[in-house]
């Protein structure tokens, strides 16, 4: 005879599980959900809103670091181009996407 479990169960050799009626699951999902877009997807969509404000505003002159680690200034602007120059005399057309920041003037003269 044992003190903490009944015979009869225990001859059984069955355990009894409590089921519960699911809202806990259900509120868990919910909760890693929220969790999941405050982490991961709201900072994205605001880093790509201020990627695509940061191209829009580029003018003729602008001193820019390419996603390459290129650092240029703006000779003229496309609507999905930019021509940059390098050195004196050297100019190259690069997508508008691959500019990631922009530098304060006279950056690159104090290089």
């Amino acid at each position: 005879m044992s003190f903490f479990i009944s015979d009869a169960l225990a001859a059984a050799g069955t355990t009894a599980a409590p089921q519960g009626d699911g809202t806990f699951s259900l509120i868990m999902i919910a909760a890693i959900f929220v969790l999941f877009y405050f982490m991961l997807i709201r900072p994205q969509n605001k880093r790509a809103k201020e990627h695509r404000d940061l191209i829009s505003r580029l003018k003729k002159g602008d001193e820019i670091i390419t996603s390459g680690g290129i650092l240029a200034k703006v000779v003229s602007l496309d609507e999905q181009y930019i021509k940059i120059s390098l050195a004196e005399g050297v100019e190259i057309n690069i997508q508008r996407g691959a500019v990631s920041t922009v530098l304060p003037k006279g950056t690159l003269k104090s290089l």
